[in-house]
C-alpha cells in the first residue's frame, strides 16, 4: 500500500502521528467489508459488484457516552443519516458507516440489528438514528442489485471494534509491551471505496493523521469519489493537466461525492466540532475538488476528549467527590429505573472532565483537518490500483512514477 510519505511527499507543516492514519486517535477502530463479485445478471448471478462498507468505531458504548458531534455540509447531493440529530444534540451515539448510494438503508437496517442486540436499551430506554453516509460507487458497481447483505455489515462494524481495542502507539511510534500495536486501516479500493473514483483516477478510502502543539492527536477518514483530472493538484503542482487522459467517453463521471469524518481526542464541544468539520472543504480544494453540481461533500468532526452520558449531565468518573448526583451523597437518592451517569458510562468509557479548547486555541485544529484531509484524499489514490467494473468501465489506478516525474520538476 503506497501512502504520500512513502513518495517523500510532505503534506504542511504538522507532524504526523506514528501511523499516519486515523488510528492513532486513542480508542477508534477502522474495519472494512470488500463485496467483489463478477456474475451473471440475474436471475443466473447477483451482476458485478464493487461496493462494500467500512465502519469507523469510537471505542466504548457510544449510546451509553454518546461522543461531541459536528457536521458540515459543502454540496448537498448526498445522504448522512443521522446528520440532523447529530446537528440538533451535538453527540454521536452510533458508530459510522459508509457505504454506496443505493445501500444505505440496508446498511442501516443492519446498524439498527447489529447495535441493539449489543445493547437492551436501544429501542426500550431511547432509540437509535445510526449515521450512515454514502458515495455513488454505480460507474463500477451494478447499483441496480441489492449487493450488500447484513453479514457484510456485521463483517466491517467487528473489524472495526477489534481494531479501536489495539493499544496505539506512543508519539515517538513505540507501542507499549505486550500490547497489540496498532496499524493503518486499508486504503484505496477496499470497503466502502471498492467502487469509487476520485480526481479522474481510483479512488475509495483514505487516512492521515497530524500531532497539535498541545499534544492532541487529529486524524481524519475520506471516502473519495469526487472532481476531474485536469484539476487533480498534489502538493500545490497541478499535475492532472499533465497526465495522459482517459477518452472522455470512458471517464468516471466529475461529481459523485466525499464523505470526511475527523475525529480528534481533544476536549471539543459541539460547536468546535462544526467548526472543524467545515475546514475539511479547504483541504478538498487543495487536491482540486470544485464541489460539482452533483456531488455531496458531507463532513462530519468528532471529539472524545469530552465524552459525556447519555442524560446529559457531567461526565465524572464513578465515585468522584465533584460529582453532584453521586449515590452516595448524603440525602440523595436516585429514581427507581433511572439511568445515571454510572450506568452509562464505565470506567474505561469515561474520558472528559478536561478544560474545553475553544476560541483561538482552536487554530491548530483546524490546520491539522485540512492538512489530514489532503493528505488523505491522495492516499486514498496512491493506495487503488486500476478497477475494471460493470459494463467494462475503468477507473485507472494514479500512475504514480509520472506522478513523483512531475513533482521533481522545477516549479
Amino acid at each position: 500500500m503506497t501512502r504520500t510519505a512513502d513518495l517523500g511527499i510532505t503534506i504542511g507543516i504538522l507532524p504526523s502521528g506514528p501511523t499516519a492514519s486515523i488510528a492513532d486517535v486513542p480508542g477508534v477502530g477502522v474495519g472494512h467489508a470488500t463485496v467483489w463479485r463478477d456474475e451473471p445478471p440475474p436471475p443466473e448471478g447477483r451482476g458485478v459488484a464493487r461496493t462494500g462498507v467500512t465502519v469507523l468505531d469510537l471505542g466504548g458504548n457510544l449510546f451509553r457516552s454518546p461522543v461531541p458531534v459536528g457536521g458540515a455540509v459543502l454540496n448537498g447531493a448526498g445522504e448522512c443519516t443521522g446528520f440532523l440529530t447529530a446537528a440538533e444534540w451535538g453527540l454521536a451515539e452510533t458508530p459510522i458507516f459508509l457505504t454506496s448510494t443505493m445501500q444505505l438503508g440496508r446498511v442501516y437496517d443492519a446498524a439498527c440489528e447489529l447495535l441493539m442486540a449489543q445493547d437492551p436499551g436501544i429501542g426500550t430506554d431511547d432509540v437509535i438514528i445510526p449515521i450512515v453516509a454514502e458515495c455513488d460507487d454505480s460507474f463500477l458497481n451494478d447499483a441496480r442489485r441489492m449487493q450488500v447483505t447484513a453479514t457484510d455489515v456485521k463483517t466491517a462494524l467487528d473489524a472495526a471494534r477489534a481494531s479501536s481495542r489495539a493499544v496505539a502507539p506512543d508519539h515517538a511510534g513505540a507501542p507499549q509491551a505486550g500490547a497489540p500495536g496498532r496499524q493503518a486501516p486499508a486504503e484505496g479500493a477496499v470497503g466502502a471505496g471498492t467502487g469509487m473514483s476520485c480526481l479522474g483516477f481510483k479512488g475509495g478510502i483514505g487516512t492521515a493523521s497530524r500531532l497539535t502543539p498541545s499534544g492532541h492527536t487529529v486524524g481524519v477518514l475520506v471516502l473519495t469519489n469526487f472532481g476531474s483530472q485536469e484539476r487533480l493538484t498534489i502538493d500545490g503542482v497541478a499535475v492532472g493537466r499533465h497526465l495522459p487522459s482517459a477518452d472522455a467517453s470512458a471517464a468516471p463521471p466529475p461529481g459523485g461525492s466525499c464523505i470526511v469524518v475527523a475525529v480528534t481526542d481533544a476536549p471539543l464541544d459541539s460547536a468546535a466540532c462544526a467548526r472543524l468539520a467545515r475546514r475539511a472543504g479547504l483541504g478538498l480544494a487543495r487536491t482540486g475538488s470544485t464541489g460539482h453540481h452533483a456531488s455531496g461533500e458531507i463532513f462530519l468532526a468528532l471529539a472524545t476528549g469530552l465524552r459525556a452520558p447519555r442524560d446529559g449531565e457531567s461526565a465524572r468518573p464513578p465515585g468522584d467527590p465533584l460529582d453532584p448526583d453521586r449515590s452516595t451523597s448524603p440525602g440523595r437518592t436516585t429514581s427507581p429505573g433511572r439511568i445515571t451517569r454510572r450506568d452509562r458510562i464505565s470506567e474505561q468509557d469515561w474520558v472528559g472532565g478536561q478544560d474545553r479548547i475553544t476560541g483561538r486555541g482552536l487554530d491548530p485544529f483546524f490546520a491539522a483537518v485540512v492538512e489530514a484531509t489532503e493528505e488523505s484524499v491522495l492516499n486514498s489514490m496512491l493506495a487503488a490500483p486500476t478497477v475494471t467494473g460493470r459494463d467494462g468501465n475503468v477507473s485507472r489506478g494514479l500512475p504514480v512514477a509520472q506522478v513523483l516525474a512531475l513533482l521533481r520538476q522545477p516549479h
